[in-house]
């Protein structure tokens, strides 16, 4: 027997299955449906079994990853600055008041990056784009079927699972995503990806239609003024993209996005300003007074060490140094920051957020330029989804676990593989197909 014996007959239908376009796609679904459904899923069979759902997600991607190993192309398309971060969220394991917790967090948040790569480099825009539309339809229908029987049929809230059954008086309600605000910056990232569909006619006039309503009616019956401020900024985004795709001369293009960096600047210091009066529209003060006090805390909390951090958690672990402390002295217990850039100053001190930022500012901006000078309407998927995730850092830490860690390290990766200066250098390889 030669040519790999008796196993060849084996082989070669399993590396066939493993590098075949319906394995990538359900594998794309469980992928992104774990990561928004990982509230849930922990509510119902707890972290063992979010931990080994992940596992066996690493493992099945790996050998997805070996099954399509001559189409993908690695050359240049990982970002320094990515690397670099998770890096840097390991190695605080060396000083972190929790080596043990470090750790783990750090191999949790490496596997989530994993599969976000993964999808990033076996699924074009188009296909993430259908991808994360087809989870979120499910997720929020399933979430207002939800607090339906709970506020209007059984009358009594789901509390395992956080719906607090308010929908007959309006809300707020909370889907299965745990909080108002979480359900909010769902249904956000949704509208884009909904809208998006639409645009690019990847559904049908009747699903396009449907979506963008469970979509709308979620952020409206979360009653979260997160979600108002999010909206705003996405809509004038996306307007302005409109405005820089439609001019067609390139330095014209440069002038008038010079000229929108200027209004966005003059806006946010007006927007500064204003904030009682915003605050006030908003009917928003106490929600802010019990995320002013928790960031108080952790601002003084962030100066003991404020260089290097903690170490890295990522969630809080409520029984360790510094969250016992800051969960001690606060009104009520938190399960994270509530500010993904205050969070990480308290996990990773000033170097981590400097890392950070660097990550999502060149990730923004890669993504910006990318949308207004490429034609294809896919591209503004993009960036719209990281100005979602990154003004909700401010009053949420999503960004940094489980689905925001998940849509920013693909938002990363996919942003570098347009613009990366790594891409002039000579390929070994063939090329990626045009994405």
């Amino acid at each position: 027997m030669t040519d790999g014996g008796p196993w060849r007959a084996f082989d070669e239908p399993l590396r066939r299955f493993a590098g075949s376009e319906q394995f990538a796609d359900a594998l794309a679904l469980a992928i992104m449906g774990t990561a928004f459904g990982a509230f849930a899923i922990i509510q119902v069979i707890g972290w063992p079994g979010l931990v080994g759902a992940l596992g066996a997600l690493v493992v099945l991607a790996s050998v997805s990853f070996v099954g399509r190993r001559d189409r993908v192309e690695w050359h240049g398309l990982l970002p320094i600055s990515l690397i670099v971060f998770v890096g840097w969220c390991a190695v605080s394991g060396l000083w972190s008041a929790n080596p043990g917790t470090t750790l783990a967090s750090a191999l949790y948040q490496w596997s989530w990056a994993f599969l976000a790569i993964y999808l990033a480099l076996v699924r074009d825009t188009g296909q993430l784009v259908r991808t994360v539309g087809d989870v979120l339809r499910f997720l929020l229908s399933f979430s207002m079927a939800l607090e339906v029987f709970s506020g209007l049929l059984s009358t009594q809230p789901v509390h395992y699972l956080g719906v607090s059954g308010t929908i007959a008086h309006g809300g707020p309600i909370e889907g299965i995503f745990g909080t108002r605000n979480a359900l909010a910056l769902v249904s956000v990232i949704a509208l884009v990806t909904f809208f998006v569909e639409w645009r690019t006619r990847s559904v049908r006039r009747g699903t396009a239609a449907y979506s963008l309503v469970i979509a709308a009616a979620s952020a409206a019956l979360s009653k979260s003024p997160v979600a108002v401020v999010v909206l705003v900024l996405v809509a004038a985004s996306a307007l302005f993209l409109w405005l820089l795709r439609s001019i067609r001369h390139e330095r014209a293009r440069f002038s008038v996005q010079i000229v929108l960096a200027g209004v966005t600047v003059a806006a946010g210091i007006a927007a500064w300003i204003l904030r009682d009066s915003i605050i006030a529209l908003l009917d928003a003060r106490s929600t802010l007074l019990v995320r002013h006090e928790l960031w108080i805390h952790m601002w003084v909390l962030s100066k003991e060490r404020p260089l290097t951090g903690w170490g890295w958690t990522g969630l809080w672990h409520g029984q360790e140094l510094p969250y016992n402390i800051i969960n001690a002295l606060s009104t009520v217990p938190h399960p994270n920051g509530l500010n993904a850039y205050l969070d990480v100053l308290l996990q990773l001190g000033i170097a981590g957020v400097l890392i950070f930022g660097v990550l999502t500012v060149l990730a923004l901006g890669r993504s910006w330029l990318v949308a207004s000078n490429l034609p294809h309407v896919i591209h503004i998927w993009t960036p719209l989804v990281l100005i979602t995730l990154l003004a909700t850092s401010a009053a949420e830490s999503s960004i940094l676990v489980d689905y925001g860690w998940v849509l920013l390290v693909i938002c990363t990766v996919n942003a570098a593989q347009n613009m990366s200066w790594r891409s002039a250098l000579p390929r070994a390889t063939r090329p990626l197909r045009a994405r």
